[in-house]
């Protein structure tokens, strides 16, 4: 058996045990996908980030839910190269990841923000009926009233797809009781890995935020992830996408989530034509090694 370097670091956030936890495992190769998938489910948190050499970029990413692979996370790919930076292992600036949706560019600022410029954005309305978005989430139907006058429902992606829903009030977001298995259908019905909820009422207005959002992606085996990246390019590409400001786009927005969680955090998002970036602050919480079983045909190996 050998030992790995295995890291939980938190992501959109300054504070430790706040935004969102990722595993990140700085130096992955050797890993089997069993041992990958098996770190994952031992860490426990909504995916986990393996680091490996790669031909085509600097260097190469595996994201791991505990139950699966997923093709793309947002915020265990700025608390990789958050940690990264932490450690001295890349300087500031620029920096290339291949992942299974392509090369993303990241980059990498003076304090230690990183910054990942997602894929092309994907955005158009879909035929739902408000009663049984309701019905799933757990809210009133009247949730969804006036602000789906302008801002309809819809898929977004801008490399994993999200059903994207507005909603009135912060006290709906909040008060909200999803029914989990009618969530993973409502997201399975539109081809989406989730369904990402919001509210122009946010909760930190010193913070400047543009929004609060939640994000419920059971159908990878994550209920609500506290801080969501890949979720939160997906809404500002929307927002985008359908004019929600009246006046000029704003040149950052700020997206807040997880409060509702105990694990606030924020992600700065810019939206350009065809360009979305999005951008957070990460801390490593937890630094150590974890042993891991060889696996043969799916089974440990016993000694």
């Amino acid at each position: 058996m050998e030992s790995y370097r295995t890291l939980l670091v938190d992501a959109f956030t300054k504070e430790p045990l706040a935004g969102n936890a990722a595993g990140v495992v700085p130096d992955a190769a050797g890993l089997s996908e069993e041992q990958m998938q098996a770190i994952a489910r031992e860490l426990s948190v909504s995916e986990t980030a393996f680091l490996l050499p790669s031909d085509e970029a600097d260097r190469k990413v595996r994201y791991f839910t505990p139950t699966q692979e997923v093709d793309l996370c947002g915020h265990a790919t700025v608390a990789s190269h958050g940690a990264l930076y932490d450690d001295g292992a890349i300087d500031a600036g620029s920096h290339t990841l291949e992942t299974a949706v392509g090369v993303l560019d990241i980059q990498v600022t003076d304090t230690g923000a990183v910054w990942m410029t997602q894929n092309a954005p994907q955005v158009f309305e879909v035929d739902l009926a408000y009663a049984d978005a309701a019905d799933a989430l757990g809210i009133d139907e009247a949730a969804f009233a006036d602000v789906g006058a302008d801002l309809p429902p819809a898929y977004a992606s801008t490399g994993l797809p999200f059903l994207i829903l507005p909603v009135n009030f912060l006290e709906h977001l909040s008060g909200m009781d999803p029914d989990m298995d009618a969530v993973e259908a409502l997201a399975d019905a539109h081809d989406c890995a989730g369904v990402y909820v919001f509210t122009f009422d946010a909760v930190g207005r010193s913070q400047d935020s543009t929004l609060h959002g939640r994000a419920f992606v059971p159908g990878l085996g994550v209920d609500e992830d506290p801080v969501t990246g890949t979720a939160s390019g997906a809404c500002g590409a929307y927002l985008d996408h359908f004019a929600a400001f009246d006046d000029e786009f704003p040149e950052r927005m700020t997206f807040e989530q997880g409060h509702f969680l105990d694990r606030p955090g924020y992600v700065g998002v810019r939206v350009d034509g065809q360009t979305v970036q999005v951008g957070g602050d990460a801390i490593v919480s937890l630094d150590g090694s974890l042993t891991v079983p060889e696996y043969e045909d799916d089974e440990i190996i016993e000694a």
